[in-house]
């Protein structure tokens, strides 16, 4: 039997009543995220299947989650962590991440979160820059955090390092003394790093009335149902899967499946086949793998859902959904400092028919609109301009500024607080469906990744023979897009093929394995602004006329 929250089984209205609701929840004085997230719902309930690259399953239940998270959250408070304290993990998907953040949250401390794929100079700056002093680990991530000697490592498995702590010693704590805290729409639950344009990465603080927000898309844009099987395959270090693959998971109690081991073609066909997943969320690049691997057309899935965020769905792909997924792909929008915006939702009382390359129509509780390119007022239909949100009409909004950061804010925020900037271009049709057109910096958007060109730039830099560098983004069938590399090269350093492959794996071992520049191309100078930033339009201009050398 299909069920839905009362709220929200009758008329379109009461769409409006559930916003509501879910507001309350969250609002309440002495509100807990454990709570709402685990201790509330049926304990002998199935909530995660864990698969091993070798086959092999882990079932996790409330009840066992629930245990595990109270003995992590006593062992941390029993090493000093305080309320508001930042925590970070270094962690694959499993039950260890899970107890990890709730255990985080049970505490009123402040997670932070690490993609594993980062290198040691991207792991220290997110350390570095969210205060954090404490650092759960796998051991094949502990050599990443040599750099970070003043900080209280514990690492699963028996410990290398003579101070560092063992995850076993957390769980072997007395869950009888398990803290419990207690917060309020304003208490920090998160601190997420989001790629920029220019310098560091900018720290998004997450408050608790975030997860409002986040369990409506989870109902409303997902349709999520408790008799549902959920696989979001975005990773938990960045939001669209810590907000809507783990956190709606819990919120919502949907059962839902964690795959361990990087990504492949044939097995995510083999694990939607054999696990009869219902609801699946991906990137517009897993769907595309999904299409050109040898699996496809051969396997029968049981999709009653498939969404889409992170980039924007070709055409090609939704079209290849209907027959090669049984269910078409539904495009969705969102932001790190947001949640999702603009979606085709699932849910039956919000479902419109889908347009080609429409990013969908306003999530409730958002008031999304398209502005003039060079004023706040509405652009006409169909034109293209700035997409913003109107906060005095969105009850879900939290974002309040970057952390330590009101400078880079400005940019969000506006000065009188009536709108936040998406920094996307789009253009909304007479019948209120929205289009993404492009952004309006260059932030690179790779295989479902927000990737900053300052940061690979930055070690790029580090280099002996790079004098400068630029990072800009190139077209790709598969991932989206790509990053290529423009490079001035030091007097006494030539370009070469050695060279090239060299700064590939020097941004590879030092800032992430998946955003290394697929093509290097030498210049003699990098265009510039009169105040002195690069040109990175120019230099994609370049490049596309051949004018370049390789």
């Amino acid at each position: 039997m299909r069920r839905y929250h009362p709220e929200i089984m009758q008329p379109a209205a009461n769409i409006d009543r559930r916003v509501r609701a879910l507001l309350r929840q969250v609002g309440g004085a002495g509100s807990s995220v454990a709570e709402l997230l685990c201790d509330r719902h049926d304990p002998s309930l199935p909530i995660y299947r864990i698969l091993s690259p070798g086959g092999g399953m882990e079932t996790l239940t409330f009840e066992a989650l629930a245990e595990q998270s109270r003995r992590v959250a006593f062992g941390l408070k029993s090493i000093g962590v305080e309320p508001g304290d930042r925590v970070a993990s270094l962690m694959g998907k499993g039950s260890e991440l899970l107890a990890t953040i709730l255990a985080v949250w049970r505490i009123g401390a402040v997670y932070v979160p690490l993609f594993t794929a980062f290198g040691p100079e991207a792991v220290e700056l997110r350390v570095r820059r969210s205060g954090a002093r404490t650092i759960l680990c796998e051991p094949a991530h502990r050599p990443k955090l040599r750099g970070l000697s003043d900080v209280q490592i514990i690492v699963s498995g028996a410990p290398e390092q003579k101070d560092d702590l063992s995850f076993e010693q957390l769980l072997g704590c007395d869950v009888d003394q398990a803290p419990s805290f207690r917060c309020d729409w304003s208490t920090p639950i998160i601190e997420l790093y989001t790629s920029g344009t220019t310098g560091e990465p900018k720290g998004v603080v997450v408050p608790a009335k975030a997860l409002a927000a986040f369990q409506a898309y989870a109902e409303l844009g997902l349709d999520l149902r408790p008799d549902d099987l959920f696989w979001n395959a975005a990773d938990p270090g960045w939001g669209y899967g810590l907000y809507f693959g783990l956190i709606a998971t819990l919120s919502t109690g949907t059962p839902s499946l964690f795959l361990q081991g990087g990504f492949d073609p044939d097995r995510v066909w083999d694990v939607l086949t054999a696990h009869e997943v219902t609801n699946f969320a991906a990137a517009p690049t897993a769907y595309r793998a999904l299409r050109q691997s040898s699996g496809a057309g051969k396997r029968s899935v049981a999709l009653r859902c498939a969404s889409s965020a992170g980039e924007p769905l070709t055409q090609e792909v939704r079209e290849w959904s209907a027959k090669g997924l049984n269910a078409t792909i539904h495009d969705h929008y969102g932001q790190t400092e947001a949640s999702m915006l603009i979606n085709n939702h699932h849910h039956p009382q919000l479902a419109r028919p889908l347009k080609p390359g429409s990013m969908g129509h306003a999530a409730p509780g958002w008031d999304v609109r398209v502005l003039e390119l060079d004023r706040d007022e509405p652009a006409a239909t169909g034109a293209v301009g700035r997409l913003a949100v109107f906060l005095e009409n969105s009850p879900f909004a939290w974002f309040q500024g970057y952390a330590g950061d009101s400078a880079k804010s400005v940019g969000k925020l506006s000065g009188d607080g009536r709108w936040y900037f998406t920094g996307d271009l789009a253009r909304q049709d007479e019948e209120g469906y929205f289009f993404f057109t492009s952004r309006d910096d260059d932030i690179i958007l790779m295989a479902g990744y927000r990737i900053g060109p300052a940061e690979v730039e930055n070690v790029l830099l580090t280099h002996p023979a790079v004098a400068e560098a630029a990072v800009v983004a190139a077209p790709d069938e598969l991932r989206g897009e790509v990053l290529q590399a423009c490079v001035v090269l030091n007097p006494e350093h030539s370009p070469s093929d050695s060279l090239e492959q060299e700064l590939q794996a020097w941004v590879k071992s030092r800032y992430a394995a998946h955003a290394f520049p697929r093509k290097v191309y030498w210049f003699d100078s990098l265009p510039r602004t009169p105040s002195g930033k690069i040109q990175r339009f120019l230099l994609r201009q370049t490049i596309a006329d051949g004018r370049t050398k390789r």
